[in-house]
């Protein structure tokens, strides 16, 4: 079997499939490595770290993708309308790619993977099971989303995090307020009461209290009998009802704080509006807030996709695109090692091939097409 690491080709994308640890995994199961040239090295991965564990290096992509039975990548292929070159173009018929692909924003995409003879896997649809979290890849990447955040407001607030007493005075700590508590959440609250702030949360979930205040910050939440429980432990969209309880109560909260940190988002939808105009007009001057959702439609209003925009009254929205490759190093060496967990386990010990279990019900989650087909639930006539 024949594993393709072709460089990563979409803007502010600096991470890679795989590190030189789990290729060095692979092959010891087998598996043939061929690692595009530099594909490694915004990650901080050289080539010859590649080749001394066991890769091969290909000159281009064309040269890395013809011969693989699975492309490893981070992000779908690059089409030639998006200024290519098509990958797709270069992968054989019937081999296997596995990514984050966002099936659900890109339906015409996964049918030309159905057309080209592609069996596509998408990495985001890992079931949230217990033997699964080792390939959860949306947890791993959040989970530096959410230090990165921190780190990134920081930058842009210009006081101290911590409270400090000294000879001239004393300097009173800054007042964090983290909004939705899933992996991204919980490492910013952690990461912001480890900076010296005082940190608030809310979240739909109640479940979360419990996570909220094992790290030391408060929890802030509308009383009321529905529950923002989704699928999968994900979050669900409320009624309009709680939504306007919650903005009431998350208003006067605001305008209080220092930093704030917003991380909504509902699988296959527009993320949902937390902080709106209104909202932003009674926030100090010289506060903070990381829109960690900006890609998705953003949870503030005024906040715009790779840029640091600042209000009438002084406060700093902050929205970085693709905040875990501002970590590509890490990023990349979690990532790597959620998709060897996903694919080692259908690698035959014996001979070395590939043998996709489609009655595995991880398999099942992730599969979107086989057989020249979009197989997908999601996806097929009936999926929503």
């Amino acid at each position: 079997m024949k594993i393709a690491i072709p460089m990563e080709r979409r803007e502010h994308e600096k991470r890679v499939a795989a590190s030189p640890d789990t290729v060095k995994k692979f092959v010891g199961l087998g598996a043939e490595v061929i690692v595009e040239k530099g594909a490694g090295l915004r990650s901080s991965f050289s080539d010859q770290e590649y080749i001394d564990a066991g890769a091969t290096i290909a000159g281009d992509a064309a040269a890395a993708l013809k011969d693989a039975d699975v492309i490893l990548k981070v992000q779908r292929p690059l089409t030639e309308a998006e200024g290519g070159p098509g990958e797709l173009a270069l992968m054989k018929k019937g081999s296997t790619l596995i990514s984050t692909l966002a099936p659900l924003q890109n339906k015409e995409q996964v049918a030309a993977y159905a057309a080209a003879g592609v069996e596509a896997h998408a990495m985001e649809l890992v079931p949230r099971i217990s033997r699964a979290q080792s390939m959860d890849v949306l947890s791993s990447q959040s989970n530096l989303a959410g230090y990165k955040a921190v780190l990134d407001a920081t930058t842009e607030y210009g006081k101290v995090m911590p409270m400090m007493m000294t000879a001239a005075g004393t300097v009173a700590p800054a007042k964090a307020f983290i909004m939705g508590v899933g992996v991204a959440g919980l490492q910013a609250i952690a990461t912001a009461r480890r900076l010296g702030a005082i940190v608030t949360a809310t979240d739909v979930r109640a479940a979360t209290k419990e996570q909220v205040e094992s790290l030391g910050a408060k929890f802030i939440m509308v009383e009321s009998d529905e529950t923002g429980e989704g699928e999968g432990g994900y979050a669900k969209e409320m009624s309009d009802e709680y939504k306007k309880k919650q903005a009431e109560l998350v208003f006067e909260h605001l305008k209080k704080q220092d930093i704030v940190i917003t991380t909504a988002l509902i699988p296959g939808r527009e993320a949902p509006v937390l902080i709106t105009d209104e909202m932003l007009a009674q926030m100090k001057p010289g506060s903070v807030l990381v829109d960690l959702a900006v890609e998705a439609g953003g949870n503030v209003t005024q906040s715009k996709p790779g840029e640091v925009v600042e209000t009438e009254n002084g406060v700093k929205i902050i929205g970085h695109i693709n905040v875990p490759s501002r970590l590509a190093s890490d990023a990349s060496s979690l990532y790597a090692k959620n998709l060897f967990n996903f694919l080692s386990p259908m690698i035959n010990k014996e001979n070395g091939a590939l043998e996709m279990n489609w009655d595995d019900e991880i398999i099942q989650g992730t599969g979107l097409t086989r057989d020249g087909k979009v197989v997908h639930p999601l996806l097929t006539e009936g999926g929503n």
